[in-house]
Order: C-alpha cells, then sequence, then structure tokens
C-alpha cells in the first residue's frame, strides 16, 4: 500500500495563513527602507532625526543613534542608563567593525569605501541585522552624495558657460549696431534694446533654472542680433508647443546650441541659411530640436565634441550643455547630434517634464 507523502490540507491551510499574515509586515519594511532614502536625501545632519525614528521601527530597537565623525547627529528612544556612546563610536571608528557591547550594538557607515559614521540601537537585535540597516543607511547616504556632486558640477559648468559668451559674438552684434546707427537708428535702437536683454540674460544669477519661454526669449533675442549680422540672409523658424512653455530647463541650455549652429554651421555657408527651434512635449517628457542646413560634421567629431576631445573653439557650447543635461537628469539625457558633412546638424534634448529640485524661479 502506498502512503501519500504531501502535507495534509489543514498543514497547507495553516502554512498560507501565515504566509499571508507575514506579507504586510514584508511589505511595510520595504515601505520603511524606500522612505528612509527620502529621510536621508539631503546627508546625515538634515535627515538624521526622522531617520533615526524610522530605523528604530525596522529594527523593532528599543532606542536608535545615529552619528557621524563629529559626535551623535541624531537619536530616537531612550538609551538605557549608563550607555557609554562615545566609548563604543571611538571603539567602532578605530576598528571599522560591528561590535556588541551589551545593552547596545554598533555598526559603522561605509560610504563610498570611507568610514563615515555609525549606528547604534539598544535592544534584542543581532549584529547582522544592524549591518543590514546600516548598509542601506550608507547607500543612501551614497546616493545623498552623488546628487550633492551632481548640482554641484552643473553650477561650475554653468558659471564657465557664462566666462565662456563669445568675445567674437559682442564684437559683431556692436559692430552690427553701429553700422545701423547713420542708415536706420529705429533698427539700431531695436538692435541695442535686445543686446542689452541678451546680456541680462546670460548673466543672470537668479538661479540656475529657467523655463522653456524664457530660453526661447533668449534664443530669440540672440537669432534677431545674428540676422542683422547676416544682412538678413538668415531664415529662422521657431515653433514651440504651448503646454511646454512653462516647464524649467537647465539655465542657458538652448541658446549655446542655436550658437554653436550659427558659428560652425551657417557662417561657413554661401548664401542664404535657415535654423529651426522647435519644441514638444511628448509624455512625461520635452522634446527640443535645434536644426540648421549650415555644413554640418563628420559623426564622428560630432561624438567627440560630446566627449569634450573636439577641437576646442568648437565644442566649449555643446559640451558643457551635455555635461550640464546628465548631472542634472541623469546619463541617458545628453544631448543627441545628427549630421554629416553637408548635411546639416540637428541637435536633440530630450528631459523629463517634472524633475524634483528642477524649479525656476
Amino acid at each position: 500500500m502506498e502512503t501519500s507523502t504531501s502535507p495534509p490540507p489543514w498543514y497547507r491551510r495553516r502554512q498560507r495563513r501565515r504566509a499571508g499574515s507575514e506579507l504586510p509586515v514584508t511589505i511595510g519594511a520595504l515601505r520603511e527602507a524606500r522612505l528612509l532614502g527620502t529621510d536621508l536625501r539631503a546627508g546625515l545632519r538634515a535627515g538624521g532625526a526622522p531617520a533615526a525614528r524610522r530605523i528604530r521601527r525596522l529594527l523593532r530597537a528599543d532606542a536608535v543613534l545615529l552619528a557621524d565623525l563629529d559626535g551623535p547627529v541624531a537619536r530616537h528612544g531612550t538609551l538605557p542608563a549608563g550607555s557609554d556612546t562615545d566609548a563604543l563610536l571611538a571603539e567602532v571608528y578605530e576598528h571599522g567593525t560591528a561590535l556588541r557591547r551589551p545593552p547596545l550594538c554598533a555598526a559603522p557607515l561605509i560610504v563610498a569605501g570611507d568610514l563615515s559614521g555609525c549606528l547604534v540601537a539598544a535592544g534584542d537585535l543581532g549584529e547582522e541585522d544592524l549591518g543590514e540597516v546600516a548598509r542601506l543607511v550608507a547607500e543612501h547616504l551614497d546616493h545623498a552624495g552623488l546628487r550633492t556632486a551632481r548640482v554641484r558640477i552643473a553650477a561650475a559648468d554653468l558659471r564657465t558657460l557664462r566666462a565662456q559668451i563669445s568675445p567674437h559674438f559682442l564684437h559683431n552684434a556692436l559692430a552690427v549696431i553701429a553700422a545701423h546707427i547713420r542708415s536706420d537708428p529705429a533698427r539700431a535702437r531695436g538692435l541695442l534694446t535686445d543686446f542689452a536683454d541678451y546680456l541680462r540674460y546670460s548673466f543672470s544669477t537668479q538661479g540656475d533654472y529657467a523655463t522653456v519661454a524664457e530660453e526661447l526669449q533668449a534664443t530669440q533675442t540672440y537669432l534677431e542680433l545674428q540676422r542683422a549680422r547676416f544682412d538678413d540672409r538668415l531664415d529662422i523658424t521657431v515653433r514651440m508647443a504651448p503646454e511646454i512653455l512653462p516647464v524649467a530647463v537647465p539655465f542657458l541650455v538652448v541658446q549655446p546650441i542655436v550658437e554653436n549652429a550659427v558659428r560652425h554651421g551657417l557662417e561657413r555657408k554661401a548664401g542664404r541659411g535657415h535654423i529651426s527651434v522647435s519644441g514638444v512635449g511628448e509624455g512625461p517628457f520635452v522634446v527640443i530640436e535645434v536644426e540648421d542646413d549650415g555644413v554640418g560634421m563628420d559623426p564622428a567629431l560630432a561624438r567627440a565634441v560630446l566627449a569634450g576631445g573636439g577641437p576646442p573653439a568648437r565644442g566649449v557650447g555643446l559640451a558643457n550643455v551635455d555635461q550640464r543635461l546628465r548631472a542634472v537628469y541623469g546619463p541617458e539625457h545628453g544631448l543627441l547630434i545628427e549630421t554629416a558633412p553637408d548635411s546639416g546638424t540637428k541637435v536633440i534634448i530630450r528631459v523629463p517634464r517634472f524633475m524634483r529640485g528642477v524649479v525656476a524661479e
């Protein structure tokens, strides 16, 4: 007679009930772990208090203390009487490993390979559990550091771009205005106003972001100055979907691309030239294109320009914009260049409509 090896129905029902009762606990822990990243988004000192409270819930500890290398930053719960946290922190920092000194347990925070702080907890918990949470905290702090570095890089690149406004363009713009003073005083006054608006926007210190509408206005001002310089041989087409005009983007991302198109695409072309600037919304993204019918370039040169290895006079603006877009939005949001010799150039910007921290002031 054969015997069944499968568990009886009552056992299977009990196992299902047990799994069902554990699922909400697991989801809750995942939620707390995710929100811990939000708490620590600006670093340990800025978000230590809510992070300590959340870590205490994750560990089900009696108390939690977070410290950096300068000392305790935040505490949640009451540590046992007589707890010598200073001595424990000093020991962890000396050895760089997790330690248990009842009633406390401590684990180092290793951020990007460097000792950056310590997590201390009181209660009935193991070093392994505390170590896992310490590693989670360290990962969130590492991400916070990368975000801060991105912002600093973008700000530095913007200052660099402001300092590199072409003296060649400034000289030509003033020469064009001077040439119109006698022949067409009204246009000279209009061009002088455009020139002042262009300088005011380019050197603005209001913030690192502007709306698409503001970028478009600055671009149109620049193009009007160039049209006068080209003796009206420059045709301009601007098409921008109204719904993207309020969207915030990094300051000075469109005009440098347009300047590159004029200087390196159209200046060396005989006869009339055409440049178009267009923008549309594609779901959660904004797509802005700058296209010219100038001399174009070899695709390999375009790649070198974006990588910062092209001719300095040719690639400063494009490489700068590409680096700042990647710093703000991530490496997948750099510039895309479509070009070939004698076939013109199209430069495409594709960025999210909404991004945390990207706000025009």
